[in-house]
Parts: C-alpha cells; sequence; structure tokens
C-alpha cells in the first residue's frame, strides 16, 4: 500500500494574502503533494494549511515552505489572538495510510532536524514525536510563546530539541516551530431526530471519553461531586479518544452531537456511529444520518463497510466502492446532502486528475488498442499482469457467489475469506499492469541520458543497470502474485459453487498464462544484467514459479473437469 501523510502547519499569518500564497505556492511546487485547504483567520492572524502526499514529498515541500516563511515572515512585528511562538508555529504530521503513527513520529523528528539543520529555525518536538513525556503536550513547548524565546532558548530543560543557540537576530525573526506527529482528526456530525439541545448533549455526554460530572444522588440536577483536589469527579463516556457536544443546527432544524474522533484506532467511525445510535435509542431518540465535516482517510469508510457487511453476513470480497456504499447507506452518509467519496475521501482526491494517465483506466476497448498501436508500451508485461488480474477476478467471483448461495449461508466467512483474497491479489496485479509500463520507460528514459564525458557514461551506465533490475524485478512480482491465485481458484474449484466451476477453470488458465507470459519478461531484461549472480537468481526464481505454475493449472483443470463431467 502506498504511504501517505497529512500535514497542517500553522503560518503566523493570516491578513497579508500575498504572503499566504506565496508560502502555499511552495507547497504545490513540482506536483509532488496535493494541496487540501487554506484557511487565513484575520482576528488570530494565522493560516492553517493541508496538504497530502507521500512522505518524503511532503517533507520537502514542508521545508520549502517553512523556509519561505521564514522568509515573509517577521515575527518581531507578529500580533494576533492565537498563541504562536514561531512564523511556522506548528507542523504535524499525520498517518492517512500505509504508515503508522510511530513511523509518522519518526518523520518528524527527521523533519524538524532538517529544518532546524538547513533553515537555521530551532524546532521542538511534540506529541507522538516528543523525546521527553512533558513535551508531548504542545502547551509546554510554546509556554510564554514567542517573548519567553529569549529566556528559553539555550536554558537546560527549556531550550528546543534541535537548534539549539542563544537568541539571536535569525532566531527573533523566525521564532520556533514545533514538530510534530499526531492521530486523524475526524470531525463528525450525528443528525438526531429532535430539536433538544440539551438532550443532544446528554448523548454527548454519554459516549465521549470524558463523560460527564459525577453529581450527589445521581440526579441531574444533585450538586456535582469533587475529589479532593477540589477537581469535578467524572462518569467516563463509552468511547475512547471521542470529545462530543450537542448543538442545534438552524440550516437543518435539527439537533446534533458533534464530535471530534481523536484516536480513530481505539474508536472507528461506524463504532461511534453505533454507540451513538445505541445511546439515542436508549433516550427515546434516533440517528437518522451522519455528516462528515472535512476529509477523511478511505480507511475510515472501508473499514465501516466491511463492519455493516460482516453483520449482514455478507462476503467482504467485494469492489471498493461498492464497500464504500455500503458505509454511505448503513451510517446515513447522505442524509442531509449528497455524498461524494471523490470529494470527501483524501486518498481519491489525491488521485484525481492523475487517472487518465494510467493503463487500467482505460476501457477494455482502449486498453487493446492501446496494445495494438505502434508504441512499444503497453507490451508482453502489462498484459500479463491484467491476465493475472483477471484470474484473480474468476476467483473472487465465484468465491462471492458461493457465500450468497442458497442452503450455504453458515459458510458465509469461509467464501467470504476466499474473496477477499482475490480481491488483494487482484488490486496487486492491477497495480502491476502500470507499473511494468513504468519499467520499461524507465530504461527508455536512461537513453536520453548525456554520454558525452567519462562521468556522464558511469552514470548512464549505473542508470541503465538500476532501471533494467527494476525492469526484471516487477515482472518476477507479477508471477508471484498470478501464481498466488491458484490458491484461491484452487479452492473454489474444490469447495466453490459448482455451477461457476467452470469459471475457476478459466482462471486458471489465465493464472499460468500471467505467470508464463511474465516469466518471458523476466528473462529477456534479465539477458541485460551485468551482475550475473543476481540474474541467475531472478530467472532461477522464475524458472520454478512456471513450472509449478503448469502443474497448479493442471491439478486445478482436473478437477473442474470431474465436476462438469459428473453434471
Amino acid at each position: 500500500m502506498k504511504q501517505i501523510i497529512e500535514c497542517v502547519p500553522n503560518f503566523s499569518e493570516g491578513r497579508d494574502k500575498a504572503i499566504i500564497k506565496a508560502i502555499t505556492d511552495e507547497i504545490e511546487k513540482g506536483g509532488e503533494v496535493k494541496l487540501l485547504d487554506v484557511d487565513p483567520g484575520e482576528a488570530t492572524n494565522r493560516t492553517v494549511v493541508t496538504f497530502v502526499g507521500e512522505p518524503r514529498q511532503v517533507m520537502d515541500a514542508a521545508v520549502r515552505a517553512v523556509k519561505k516563511a521564514a522568509e515573509l515572515i517577521d515575527m518581531r512585528q507578529h500580533h494576533g489572538a492565537h498563541p504562536r511562538m514561531g512564523a511556522t508555529d506548528v507542523l504535524p504530521l499525520i498517518p492517512v495510510s500505509g504508515i503508522t503513527l510511530e513511523e509518522c513520529a519518526a518523520l518528524a523528528r527527521e523533519l524538524a532536524e532538517r529544518i532546524a539543520t538547513e533553515l537555521r529555525i530551532p524546532t521542538y518536538c511534540y506529541e507522538a514525536a516528543a523525546f521527553t513525556p512533558e513535551r508531548k503536550n504542545l502547551a509546554v513547548c510554546r509556554a510564554g510563546e514567542y517573548e519567553a524565546l529569549p529566556e528559553k532558548m539555550s536554558t537546560p530543560g527549556k531550550a528546543p530539541d534541535f537548534g539549539d543557540r542563544p537568541f539571536d537576530e535569525k532566531a527573533a525573526r523566525t521564532g520556533c516551530t514545533a514538530v510534530g506527529a499526531r492521530d486523524f482528526l475526524i470531525a463528525v456530525n450525528f443528525n438526531l431526530n429532535t430539536t433538544s439541545t440539551r438532550r443532544a448533549n446528554a448523548i454527548a455526554f454519554d459516549v465521549r471519553e470524558k463523560g460527564r460530572p459525577k453529581r450527589e444522588g445521581g440526579k441531574l440536577t444533585g450538586k456535582p461531586l469533587k475529589d479532593a483536589d477540589g477537581k469535578p469527579i467524572m462518569i467516563p463516556g463509552t468511547l475512547k479518544g471521542t470529545k462530543a457536544i450537542g448543538w442545534y443546527i438552524d440550516e437543518y432544524g435539527i439537533a446534533q452531537v458533534s464530535m471530534n474522533i481523536t484516536d480513530m484506532n481505539a474508536t472507528p467511525l461506524h463504532a461511534a456511529f453505533d454507540e451513538v445510535s445505541r445511546a439515542a435509542a436508549a433516550r427515546g431518540l434516533r440517528v437518522t444520518g451522519t455528516e462528515i465535516v472535512g476529509l477523511v482517510p478511505k480507511r475510515a469508510l472501508t473499514d465501516a463497510g466491511k463492519h455493516y457487511l460482516r453483520r449482514q453476513q455478507r462476503s467482504l470480497g467485494i469492489p471498493e466502492n461498492e464497500i464504500i456504499k455500503i458505509a454511505v447507506k448503513s451510517m446515513g452518509l447522505d442524509d442531509l446532502k449528497p455524498f461524494d467519496p471523490e470529494e470527501k475521501v483524501i486518498e481519491y482526491m489525491l488521485e484525481s486528475g492523475r487517472e487518465k494517465d494510467k493503463l487500467v483506466e482505460l476501457t477494455c476497448r482502449g486498453f487493446a488498442d492501446e496494445t495494438a498501436s505502434e508504441s512499444p508500451a503497453p507490451g508482453g508485461g502489462s498484459i500479463s499482469a491484467y491476465m493475472g488480474a483477471l484470474a484473480a477476478a474468476l476467483g473472487t467471483m465465484v468465491a462471492n457467489l458461493s457465500a450468497h448461495k442458497a442452503g450455504w449461508d453458515d459458510r458465509w466467512e469461509e467464501f467470504s475469506d476466499v474473496a477477499v483474497k482475490g480481491r488483494e491479489l487482484q488490486e496487486r496485479l492491477i497495480a502491476l499492469v502500470d507499473e511494468d509500463t513504468e519499467a520499461f520507460n524507465r530504461i527508455m528514459g536512461v537513453f536520453a541520458m548525456p554520454k558525452k564525458t567519462d562521468e556522464e557514461k558511469a552514470a548512464r551506465n549505473k542508470a541503465l543497470q538500476e532501471a533494467t533490475l527494476y525492469a526484471t524485478e516487477v515482472p518476477l512480482r507479477t508471477m508471484k502474485a498470478a501464481y498466488e491465485t491458484f490458491d484461491v481458484l484452487e479452492a473454489m474449484a474444490a469447495k466453490g459453487n459448482p455451477a461457476s466451476v467452470s469459471d475457476a477453470g478459466v482462471g486458471a488458465l489465465a493464472a499460468r498464462a500471467a505467470v508464463l507470459g511474465a516469466g518471458l519478461n523476466v528473462r529477456i531484461n534479465a539477458a541485460g544484467l551485468k551482475d550475473r549472480e543476481t540474474a541467475d537468481r531472478l530467472l532461477a526464481e522464475a524458472d520454478t514459479l512456471a513450472a509449478r505454475a503448469c502443474s497448479r493449472e493442471q491439478e486445478i483443470l482436473t478437477a473442474v473437469n470431474k465436476i462438469i463431467n459428473k453434471e
């Protein structure tokens, strides 16, 4: 899975549009990341920017933005309603997909060091990236704000984590930046069939982690109880990592439970919906739908869709868009207005505009015509990957049909597991369709490199070997993924719906063709490798897979023909 992170820097300028644009232009330079939102505040004199992309690209964009902010914002002249200590005040990295919070924390520390070293801007590390427990709290890092920096800089226990030095003119201009890592925050409102803010608040207090104050006699009107330190005694709510209140929305004419999910691993979106629905029902109310504020990671919706499919005892091995549709309908995401995943899911926003360049986005006819054209790519490698994807798709289809077969209801999960495996293989092989063409293009790109000097020749030869190795490894990965489809197809030929057994047989034929076809590409590309030890290793692996594929195909076809002949 591609790693995607979100970055939400806060810049200490919310009034001068030219400065804000200059900073965001640096973020967008090169088109490596996707700028999602720019939110300036005049009273706070602060702009919150949100962008996403792959980790290294996001970090490079962040460094460019911090550099530009340091050039254009003078903290000696800054005034605003929001706490601040630097031209770039805070810079959190947030995991979106394919990456953990711990990995983001490591990246944040690396980014903090880069900013201090390359730009000479002192940095603190906070939240998950903090080096000490105290500095997990941003308020501790920012204590005293910008005005306290002369005393804090180079003072043990108060100095920044990176860039520790006396408060010089450079630091006076830029201030300090806090770089951190935190979980993704989902802002969501649950619609209620009531206009009562008081009842919406009661539900919010039931579920939010903080809960509600404990009162004398257990009565809502009783006097709040306090502990020995004089602090209110709280009755915890049922949902970890959540904050919530109730309010009334004039625009919709209903009350809502407004919630921030600060830890979607502890409380996924669907778990919050189910629990708010339970709490509402206990008070004679009903959740009529859900309103997502801003964007969400794709997994928030796919996890929800799979959750509700399990409750229906339905197969999870269906296309992603169908899983998301189940999530939308189950949680009423389209209750107040149409819900378009292309506009609400971060990964889809990031891919927007890029699909047109992918082979797999072509129609069947378009893909065939592109293959038949005078261009050498796509070629046999991409076709092999696509045949493997079709083999996986056929096995998945048989599994899904079997999960729905009348009288087999108690076996739905068995077939669902097979279908999920088939879908995973299909997605891997679909990705390899374009990656194989990318590998070919890399080799073609090397031939355009200059080769006049000895240094240029050496660089060109090195690049050619690297590109050739990549072009050998990609079809080998296609062979491995296509070979794995035999597990799905064999299981469905033996245990799946007998009426669809011929489809499993066709899948086996396609899988064998995919493995052998990709093997030809491994052989022709490995011939160009000067490292013969590596080449021989890759070739031996390819030969083994090819031989096994032929054997597995025959075993499956034998089983398929036995069932067909019996009928």
